[in-house]
């Protein structure tokens, strides 16, 4: 029997949408590796990785929807920022951040989930 292929997710424990995700992913046989996206943010240095791995611009890493992004008006203040800044402002609070975060740590990532984006993609080692 072949060993499970280990996923790094990063989540919030409290959020459907990434239960629905490690749901989906436990049911096609992968091991997570869960970290909690609030307690434990992804530092700069690996959100760095991440996004370059993605290909995504930064904008689309950060949780538009969410209360924070709200409360600190980043809407109107993101234009004005670096990259540099955006993903130091990324690490310094994980609910700004989207969610869930799913990685090979190789060459695969998603952000946010959909069951479909986790389909053949994932298959291949």
């Amino acid at each position: 029997m072949s060993k499970a292929k280990v996923l790094k997710m990063y989540h919030l424990p409290t959020c459907s949408t990434c239960k629905s995700a490690i749901k989906a992913l436990k049911l096609q046989g992968y091991e997570l590796d869960l970290q909690d996206i609030k307690a434990n943010p992804p530092t700069a240095e690996e959100l760095g990785k991440l996004i370059g791995m993605s290909g995504l611009p930064i904008g689309k890493w950060f949780n538009i929807s969410g209360e924070v992004y709200r409360e600190m008006q980043l809407k109107d203040k993101l234009a004005a920022m670096s990259d540099e800044e955006k993903i130091r402002l990324l690490s310094s609070n994980g609910m700004l951040i989207k969610r869930p975060i799913v990685t090979d740590g190789k060459s695969k990532i998603t952000i946010g989930f959909r069951e479909q984006d986790f389909g053949p993609m994932w298959y291949v080692s």
